[in-house]
């Protein structure tokens, strides 16, 4: 049986291990955390949402960034210090400007393959993750940004996407806990919410059941090439106090995958190829509904504010996850108050909901600078990438890990 090394362990490790392990491989995955899914797959918005495939590639999106440098709360915020990693994916996505239409249809392909896959798992696993197939609504404040938002549309609907326009009317009779007045918007019904983190640990189960190792708390430190094979050489990381740093464990695989989100960038470098993920970071809060009013006023349908910038998912009976901003500031994960803020005051301006009890997160979102995954075969034999998906792992994943298989199938069969 032959063997494939899995490298991360969050949404894309993860569905690679379990189709892989369906494929009939010997698998085992590698994460420097002690539990599956902690980084960007932890708290994200929570959207399974081909409604938002909208690559990021346009002039427009340039400008509002260079708009918004000096507001802190702005959605997108563009740290200006020098460091030849940023600006070089910055010139590349300038460079992609001219594949807008056609990454924008293609990400629309892959994310209705992969929700339709994600069903298919969740069934057969019998996996919990706070599901709701409720749809996804989309509302503008005003007809400039909802006469841009037409022009998106249209092209998503030529992408295969079933998605309305709506009127202001319409909106409140989806989703009546919206509290606010509105220009318009587009309703996706087809698309849902879940728990991401949930998902993740439901699925790692059922690979462990499937028979695939995880061997966590370890850092990929140096891969060697050899004849027949390739091998793994990790070390503890630091959060892992059950080994000392001196231990060195070594893996022989057929192939190894990376599936290591920002991380991807430093192992392909040690893999002596380049691949330009950059970490762009999110925040989110998780907002507790204790009381019984705010339960029955916070929204089950999955929203999206344009000028916010913000979603917002419904998880369950007494949670609410609501996310946003883009922040381009290097490895920082740490969680601004000042950015956390404005999640906070948005929930309270658009429902009649407590925010007494709010969790707040950051991540750092694998951003390629076409803003498309990378599915593919490296450049030395036994290496393939499956990462890069962006604010896209949760809708694209369980695409992208299929055809990454299939891929590995090509060249190692099982």
């Amino acid at each position: 049986m032959r063997h494939v090394v899995v490298i991360g362990a969050g949404i894309t490790g993860v569905t690679t291990a379990y189709e892989l392990a369906l494929a009939g491989y010997q698998v085992t995955v590698i994460d420097r955390h002690l539990y599956p899914a902690m980084e960007t797959s932890f708290a994200n918005g929570g959207q399974l949402s081909a409604c938002n495939a909208e690559v990021w590639n346009q002039k427009a999106t340039v400008l509002k960034g260079i708009k918004w440098m000096s507001q802190k709360t702005a959605p997108l915020l563009l740290n200006p210090s020098f460091s030849v990693h940023k600006y070089s994916w910055l010139m590349e996505f300038l460079g992609n400007i001219k594949h807008y239409e056609a990454n924008t249809r293609e990400t629309v392909r892959l994310a209705l393959l992969a929700r339709a896959r994600l069903y298919e798992i969740a069934q057969t696993e019998q996996i919990d993750f706070d599901l709701e197939k409720r749809g996804i609504l989309h509302f503008y404040h005003n007809k400039t940004d909802y006469d841009v938002a037409i022009k998106v549309n249209d092209l998503l609907c030529s992408g295969g996407l079933e998605r309305n326009a709506i009127s202001n009317a319409e909106i409140k009779q989806i989703e009546p806990a919206l509290t606010g007045d509105y220009y318009a918007g587009f309703y996706c019904q087809s698309d849902a919410t879940g728990d991401i983190h949930k998902f993740s640990t439901g699925l790692a189960k059922a690979c462990m059941q499937k028979g695939v190792k995880f061997e966590f708390g370890q850092d990929v430190f140096a891969v060697d090439h050899q004849a027949q094979h390739i091998r793994v050489k990790c070390k503890p990381s630091t959060e892992n106090v059950h080994h000392s740093t001196d231990d060195i464990l070594e893996i022989n695989a057929d192939a190894i995958v990376v599936c290591a989100g920002v991380g991807s960038y430093q192992l392909a470098e040690i893999l002596e190829e380049r691949v330009n993920v950059y970490p762009v970071k999110g925040y989110s809060i998780t907002v507790q509904l204790n009381d019984e009013q705010s339960q029955n006023n916070a929204p089950w349908v999955s929203l999206l504010d344009e000028s916010a910038k913000i979603v917002l998912s419904r998880l369950g009976k007494d949670r609410l996850r609501v996310a946003g901003t883009a922040e381009f500031n290097g490895y920082n994960r740490d969680i601004r108050a000042d950015r956390i803020q404005p999640l906070i005051d948005w929930s309270n301006r658009n429902f009649d909901l407590c925010t007494e009890h709010v969790v707040p997160w950051a991540g750092l979102r694998p951003m390629m600078p076409n803003m498309m995954p990378v599915v593919r075969r490296g450049q030395h034999e036994r290496v393939f990438y499956n990462t890069g998906h962006g604010h896209l792992g949760w809708t694209l994943s369980a695409a992208t890990a299929a055809l990454i298989s299939k891929e590995i199938a090509q060249y190692y069969p099982a």
